[in-house]
């Protein structure tokens, strides 16, 4: 039996993947008793309550209710309320399943915490989002070993971590323990139309030149070449930006960016890769796209005045509405930004994010944690992708499934970069960091900002959070 309630919110927001966090609790120790609550989790969670069996294999009790919240964004949630909430309800017909949608994660579900009565899971995403790493570290986030443990739901002898694409449970790890599910697989590039290239007899560049040399051709067009929304999705850029590092100076560039090492945002591969983003905010963007959300910058694109977008590969599906037919969404890799760039021009930005977790001092933890399972089954990652156009972390599922242009284009860009794939993590570790780096990539982006005051900007920062004592660090 599911209730579904809508609470009203003031605007859309952006999908995250991987995922920024902004729960308003800074610094960390200070303001997480007065936000979420302290102390480590409850042990009610690591106690079954109802009978283990082959069909309960987190022992949940069969009728308890079990209340989630989703984020409503670029994926939508008729993946929660059509696959898994029904797929759930097969096993569990007698617990009543509450969902509730929202644009805005924190405004909706932040109170539930500081009252001690949080849902039992929640999809923390979208530019409204809750601080992950201020929550796991005040016990507010359920351990989900024993969900990785547990048996597939519809994958015959294998648990469920032996079900995941290599990675994700690391993803989703804060020193050493499982904390949260980064249940979509995202790949990350320059996005156009592929209609647009056609007409116009463009070819994907691979070097410097040739991209710059696209864009002029672009501009000699009366098309904007590149933009982001610098209102709500500056963190599209700066994915961009750390993406060329990692290809210039390779992945550990990243490493050493999620581990606060010394200098790491002020590494000449870094300085690089801002350097040479910032000439093309200075010569190809539309410095009124500063003041755009994200949606206003897409739609601009399926419109045919923009020409190349950075974003996840969510955004097909979100943009589904507006996009004409015959445009054909195509991703490119970033090109190269030197001649000796220690990874190859098909290395990609791809990995799990969207963030999902389990509440551990809520009614029903192991319910939770059982929710999660039947999205983790092959039926629930066949179900997400149809109606997402987004690939999830559950290994092989869609297997041979042409859904959509981009869809395609993105599992051929995954193909050709092979194990040059790489990810960060910081983004979801420090609020404050993440904050830091939107606000310097929009400056230098869109208003005049330089590679040095970029880079000694954001390492700043960094800096301070390493140095203080009362936020937890997380190393890879």
């Amino acid at each position: 039996m599911t209730d579904i309630l809508k609470p009203q919110v003031d605007r859309r927001t952006l999908l995250r993947r991987a995922a920024a966090v902004g729960l308003m609790a800074t610094p960390a120790v200070s303001m997480l008793g007065a936000c979420v609550g302290g102390g480590k989790s409850d042990d009610n969670a690591d106690k079954p309550k109802g009978t283990v069996s082959a069909t309960n294999p987190l022992g949940i009790k069969e009728d308890e209710p079990l209340e989630i919240v989703i984020f409503k964004g670029g994926l939508g949630t008729k993946y929660a309320t059509d696959i898994d909430i029904p797929s759930y309800n097969k096993l569990f017909p007698n617990s009543k399943v509450t969902f509730n949608e929202t644009e805005e994660i924190a405004t909706v579900v932040q109170p539930r915490f500081t009252s001690n009565n949080p849902p039992d899971m929640i999809n923390n995403s979208g530019s409204k989002l809750m601080d992950q790493g201020a929550l796991v570290q005040a016990g507010q986030v359920q351990d989900l070993t024993d969900l990785y443990a547990a048996p597939s739901v519809d994958i015959p002898g294998k648990t469920v971590r032996d079900t995941l694409i290599p990675g994700t449970v690391e993803q989703g790890t804060f020193n050493g323990k499982p904390y949260v599910l980064n249940y979509a697989f995202t790949v990350f590039g320059l996005w156009y139309s592929g209609k647009l290239f056609k007409d116009n007899g463009w070819t994907v560049p691979s070097t410097w030149a040739d991209f710059t040399a696209l864009l002029d051709k672009m501009k000699a067009k009366g098309i904007t070449p590149y933009g982001y929304a610098g209102a709500n999705a500056p963190y599209y850029q700066y994915t961009v930006i750390l993406t060329s590092a990692a290809k210039i100076g390779g992945a550990d560039i990243l490493k050493n960016i999620d581990n606060l090492e010394d200098g790491a945002w002020t590494n000449d591969a870094v300085k690089q890769a801002a350097a040479a983003w910032a000439e093309v905010g200075a010569k190809y963007a539309d410095k009124a796209f500063l003041g755009q959300k994200h949606t206003e910058v897409q739609l601009k694109q399926n419109q045919y005045k923009v020409g190349l977008y950075p974003s996840g590969s969510w955004l097909e599906n979100e943009q589904a509405k507006d996009t004409p037919a015959g445009f054909d969404y195509q991703l490119m890799p970033l090109p190269s930004v030197t001649t000796s760039d220690k990874l190859p021009v098909t290395a990609l930005y791809a990995a799990a994010g969207e963030q999902y977790f389990v509440a551990s001092k809520g009614k029903n933890p192991r319910g939770g944690m059982e929710f999660l399972r039947h999205m983790l089954s092959k039926a629930g990652a066949v179900g997400f992708t149809q109606l997402t156009k987004t690939l999830t972390v559950v290994a092989g599922a869609t297997d041979g499934m042409e859904i959509s242009p981009g869809l395609t284009s993105g599992n051929k860009a995954l193909g050709a970069a092979g194990a040059d794939t790489f990810s960060f993590r910081f983004d979801t570790w420090y609020k404050k960091l993440d904050d830091e780096v939107r606000a310097a990539t929009n400056e230098l982006m869109y208003d005049g900002g330089t590679a040095d005051k970029f880079c000694e900007r954001v390492q700043k920062v960094a800096d301070a959070i390493k140095k203080d004592s009362s936020i937890e660090k997380f190393k890879r």
